[in-house]
């Protein structure tokens, strides 16, 4: 069979590649067309372009590059109809793949988003374009599964695939055991600090984080970078400091440390599920944060921790909210309030109960082979 995928960030190309795999278990004559990554290229098959190329956050900063992300979407569209793919799996990254859900519909080709978009949350009325271009929607959260059948779309529920990327024996894992040697830290505990992998996101957070990590000689605070980004973008902050960075360990880092600053998104949920307890950061520019604000009807929470849980396990420091002060605050919680840091951990645990390990990404693949096959 011929797959093309789209995945536009770092989790889509993460989980993108974690199902190219387990689709070649089930078809060794999977040939595999896509829009990702590092890791789904080293799965197999031919990238057509890069997610770094794709990643603009917030509304302003999409208005900004409009001109490029609809000339993306006309590549995208025309290489579909020049590759004719068996099926067509979108994987989260929706005002892209929304767009590009319509036409492959529109010319009859299969469409299985896998991931959902967040319709649940804002922009409801993207709904009604998924259940009219949409073959089968595949989604990671419990209460996802309800919604679609309650507005008509075909779903399965198929477990989160991030129990699937993090190893169940990586603590026990050379890179996990030798993390401080190899890296040169001292024997201070470790906080780790995620800026997120976008540029927008790493400007924005990234400062307020260090600021709070100048009040804390007591603790080594390690930056997790990307290596995709250029170095330039973290020492321009980083520069006249001791502060270490390190790029593409995350899991090694969240694992070695005692707390974590942490962008909002899929490393909210890594973290919980690696067992670190967590403040959750997000700030945006102005205008997209008013936006959104705008937009967002009867949802309480940002992060996946909290919104799978339903409740406020982890901290959420949000635009204006997100200053050195009040993350130095919340900070203080998870470093050192040991009555706090034992119930996050029962909330974490909570979390990994309700996610169950249930082979995400194998079960994906067998729900998108019998799609085809029906």
């Amino acid at each position: 069979m011929k797959y093309y995928l789209v995945a536009g960030e770092a989790s889509g190309d993460l989980h993108g590649s974690n199902l190219m795999k387990a689709l070649k278990s089930k078809d060794p004559e999977a040939n595999f067309r896509f829009w990702g990554g590092d890791l789904m290229q080293a799965v197999g098959g031919e990238m057509i372009k890069h997610y770094r190329d794709m990643a603009f956050m917030g509304f302003l900063e999409v208005a900004l590059h409009l001109r490029q992300v609809l000339n993306n979407i006309k590549i995208c569209e025309i290489d579909i109809l020049l590759y004719e793919p068996d099926v067509l799996i979108l994987i989260d990254y929706p005002g892209f793949n929304l767009r590009v859900a319509e036409f492959a519909h529109e010319h009859g080709i299969k469409v299985i988003y896998y991931i959902s978009p967040q319709v649940w949350a804002w922009k409801k009325n993207r709904i009604h374009k998924i259940k009219r271009c949409v073959d089968e929607m595949i989604v990671i959260l419990p209460f996802e599964e309800k919604f679609y059948e309650e507005h008509g779309v075909p779903v399965h529920f198929v477990g989160h695939p991030l129990l699937d990327a993090i190893d169940k024996d990586i603590a026990q894992s050379d890179a996990v055991k030798h993390f401080k040697n190899n890296n040169q830290l001292d024997g201070r505990d470790i906080v780790a600090i995620l800026p997120g992998s976008r540029k927008q996101e790493i400007d924005k957070m990234l400062p307020v984080m260090l600021e709070v990590a100048k009040n804390y000689p007591q603790f080594q605070f390690v930056v997790s970078g990307v290596n995709w980004q250029p170095k330039s973008l973290y020492n321009k902050y980083l520069k006249g400091s001791d502060i270490k960075i390190v790029f593409d360990e995350t899991y090694p880092l969240v694992l070695n440390a005692k707390a974590a600053l942490v962008t909002s998104g899929t490393a909210t949920l890594e973290t919980a599920l690696l067992g670190t307890p967590q403040v959750v950061c997000y700030k945006g520019t102005a205008v997209s944060y008013v936006i959104a604000k705008h937009l967002i009807k009867g949802i309480n929470y940002i992060s996946l921790v909290n919104l799978i849980l339903d409740k406020p396990a982890v901290c959420e420091l949000i635009q204006y909210e997100m200053n050195s002060k009040r993350l130095a605050e919340e900070f203080e919680k998870i470093a050192f309030d040991e009555d706090n840091i034992r119930r996050m951990k029962s909330d974490y645990a909570e979390l990994h109960h309700l996610l169950a390990d249930s082979k995400a990404s194998e079960n994906a693949a067998k729900v998108i082979c019998e799609t085809i096959r029906n």
